[in-house]
C-alpha cells in the first residue's frame, strides 16, 4: 500500500495523540479526514494542516452508531474509500471500584471498545472491495496490563487488544492488517486531567503530580504523541505489511511483551 493519495480516517484526532497522527498522515502523502465532537478544534486542526484539499474534519461520536455511520459516509463523499482506520478516540475516568457505577462503566466501554467496534464495522468494507487497508487501534498499556483505580478503562482497552488479535486473524487473507499501538502515559490532555486528580487527592505540586506518573516509565519520562504517531506512520505503510495481530508498546520499557 502506497500512502500518496489514499484516504486516512483518525477518530479523536481533534487534540492529543489523534491530532498527532493526523499530521504526520498528512505529512507523508495521505488525504485525512479527522473526526471529534467539538467544531471548533476540527476547524482549528484542518487549518493548520493545509485545509481541506488535504484535511477534512466530520464531527462524529464514535459511541453513537448512527453518528459514525454519517461521518463516514461525509468522508467518502470528500476523500473517496478509506484505506486506513486510526481508532484514537478514547476517553479516561478514574475512581476506585467500589465506587465504580454502571454509568462510568459503560462510558468507558461505549468510547473505548465500543467506539472501535463501530467504527471498525462502518469502514472495512472499503477495504474489502478493494482487498488492502489497514485498521490501527490505539489501545494502552492499560490493555496489556492492569492499573489500580482504572478498573472500567483497563477492561474497555483489554477488550481493544483481544478485538485486535481477533479481526486480525480473520481478515488475515484479505489484504488487510489490524495491529494495536499502546502507549503508556503520554503528554496529552488525559494525561493533564490525571496529574489534576493527583494534585486534588494528595496535595502534591504539578512537578510532584507528574514525576508520580513519570516513574512507571523505565526511562523517568512521558511519551510524546509523534512518538506514538510516528508508529502509526509506520503501521500505515507498506513496510508493515506483515505485522498484523501485534500490540506495540510505546512505553519507555514499561511494559515488554
Amino acid at each position: 500500500m502506497m500512502a500518496a493519495g489514499h484516504h486516512a480516517l483518525v477518530t479523536g484526532g481533534g487534540r492529543g495523540i489523534g491530532a498527532a497522527v493526523a499530521r504526520r498522515l498528512v505529512a507523508v502523502g495521505y488525504r485525512v479526514t479527522v473526526t471529534a465532537r467539538n467544531v471548533e478544534t476540527l476547524s482549528a486542526l484542518t487549518a493548520s494542516l493545509g485545509g481541506e484539499r488535504v484535511c477534512r474534519g466530520v464531527t462524529m461520536d464514535v459511541g453513537d452508531r448512527a453518528s459514525v455511520d454519517a461521518g463516514m459516509e461525509a468522508a467518502r463523499a470528500a476523500f473517496g474509500p478509506l484505506a486506513v482506520l486510526v481508532n484514537s478516540a478514547g476517553q479516561a475516568e478514574s475512581a476506585p471500584f467500589l465506587k465504580t457505577d454502571a454509568a462510568l462503566f459503560e462510558r468507558m466501554l461505549s468510547v473505548n471498545l465500543m467506539g472501535v467496534f463501530h467504527c471498525t464495522q462502518s469502514a472495512l468494507p472499503d477495504m474489502l472491495a478493494t482487498g488492502s487497508g489497514r485498521i490501527i487501534n490505539i489501545a494502552s498499556t492499560a490493555g496489556l496490563t492492569g492499573y489500580a483505580y482504572v478498573s472500567a478503562y483497563t477492561a474497555a482497552k483489554h477488550g481493544v487488544i483481544g478485538l485486535t488479535r481477533a479481526l486480525a486473524l480473520e481478515l488475515a487473507t484479505k489484504g488487510i492488517t489490524v495491529n494495536a499501538v499502546c502507549p503508556g502515559y503520554t503528554q496529552t490532555d488525559i494525561v493533564k486531567e490525571a496529574i489534576a486528580n493527583i494534585m486534588a487527592k494528595t496535595g502534591r505540586t504539578e512537578i510532584e503530580a507528574l514525576a508520580e506518573l513519570a516513574k512507571n516509565n523505565p526511562m523517568e519520562q512521558l511519551v510524546q504523541p509523534t512518538e506514538v504517531a510516528d508508529t502509526v506512520a509506520w503501521l500505515a505503510g507498506p513496510g508493515a505489511s506483515s505485522m498484523t495481530g501485534q500490540s506495540i508498546a510505546v512505553c519507555g520499557g514499561e511494559v515488554m511483551n
